[in-house]
């Protein structure tokens, strides 16, 4: 487990890069309690394993290979792709209070994104094909977007995606931050990143700051490290000749993933219109 609450020690002006960015080897699994925060929780899982989702909803991702799973009398294959780099996304969604199975069909690694709610829905499986692919950017700023639990999918509170970023662009650019309830503009959301690279030595940097907290974080990311998001304005860049993935997982009381871009670089997004999109994106397709 992470150690602290590394939310709450940032509200307090006290994050530390320890706190928010949690290395590879360093963490098992990230919840409410260990967090500080409210909502969202994550982990990764390899092989066959029996669990309860709990006072949570959850979305079961395969990073890699391919599994059965079982709950409350039904069963659902999913997966398929050797790495994220390979193939479009299966996922899962299973309700609250469901004890459920799963074996490994091929050798598993398996994100399982949650987020506490309050209602009990129905399992719904996401099949590759219906997952909506958007090209977002322009220039060194194109990535891709890969829709995996939209703010129109029937859930309560969990909202996950997963984006490719080519060697040397920019993502989750201009920095934008959801930390403030101001809707329709902007909402508060938890939000997790979960890296993956393709090659060992690969390498991105991730800056988050935020004014109003007294915090201005710029980090080295590498394959499977974790970076917690409580708050404040954040953006990656990919390191040139190296491909980079991540999975978001955002949870918060509002079902909308709006956010707020730093005034300091609203001009970013104009600019674009003149721009070519980058011919490699989209990265991964059916």
């Amino acid at each position: 487990m992470l150690g602290g609450h590394a939310a709450a020690r940032a509200a307090r002006g006290g994050a530390g890069l320890s706190d928010l960015l949690l290395k590879d080897g360093a963490w098992t699994q990230v919840t409410p309690e260990n967090a500080g925060w409210r909502h969202l929780s994550f982990g990764v899982r390899r092989g066959s394993f029996s669990a309860a989702t709990g006072e949570a909803e959850i979305a079961l991702v395969p990073l890699a290979g391919r599994c059965r799973v079982e709950a409350n009398g039904e069963s659902w294959e999913l997966g398929g792709r050797a790495s994220v780099f390979e193939g479009m996304p299966w996922a899962l969604y299973l309700p609250r209070d469901t004890a459920y199975r799963v074996e490994e069909l091929e050798p598993l690694e398996l994100a399982v994104c949650g987020a506490r709610c309050e209602r009990r829905r129905e399992p719904v499986l996401v099949e590759p094909d219906a997952v909506e692919i958007e090209v977002r950017g322009a220039g060194n700023a194109t990535r891709q977007i890969n829709h995996i639990l939209k703010p129109e999918f029937p859930a309560e509170r969990l909202l996950v995606v997963e984006v490719f970023t080519p060697g040397g662009n920019w993502s989750s650019y201009p920095p934008h931050k959801h930390d403030e309830d101001r809707p329709p503009g902007e909402v508060v959301l938890e939000e997790t990143y979960y890296y993956r690279t393709a090659h060992p030595e690969a390498f991105a940097l991730q800056r988050l700051y935020s004014p109003r907290h007294g915090l201005d974080l710029t980090m080295t990311v590498a394959h499977r490290d974790l970076l917690l998001v409580p708050f404040g304005y954040h953006t990656t860049c990919a390191a040139h000749g190296y491909d980079l993935y991540y999975l978001n997982t955002l949870a918060g009381d509002r079902r909308s993933m709006a956010a707020a871009d730093d005034p300091a670089f609203a001009w970013v997004r104009p600019a674009w219109e003149h721009l070519e999109k980058d011919p490699r994106v989209p990265l991964v397709t059916l």
